[in-house]
């Protein structure tokens, strides 16, 4: 009788064993994967020289144009002042 109870748990012992098995079989493949892909791909994205000489252009670009929008904010109101100044001195006359 004392044979009988301990076949159940012995069938989930292995069952659980070859579960093991299969788990560990599964993360050296997971692991050998990794490497494979690492070793294959580990190194610098090729296209990263250009991007960085494309953020250095579009950099400058931005400062130009940022030059230029106070420049011609410069320009605004100096036209506005000048226009300002002659309706002034119309309106005095």
């Amino acid at each position: 009788m004392s044979k009988e109870p301990a076949k159940p748990a012995d069938s989930l012992v292995q069952e659980l064993l070859a579960e093991r098995r299969q788990l560990k079989v599964a993360l050296e493949r997971a692991r050998l994967e990794v490497a494979d892909a690492q070793a294959s791909g580990g190194g610098p994205d090729p296209r990263l020289g250009e991007l960085h000489a494309e953020l250095v252009r579009l950099r400058k670009q931005l400062d130009d144009t940022r030059a230029e929008v106070n420049l011609l904010r410069t320009e605004r109101d100096e036209l506005r002042d000048g226009i300002a100044h002659a309706l002034t001195q119309l309106h005095t006359r």
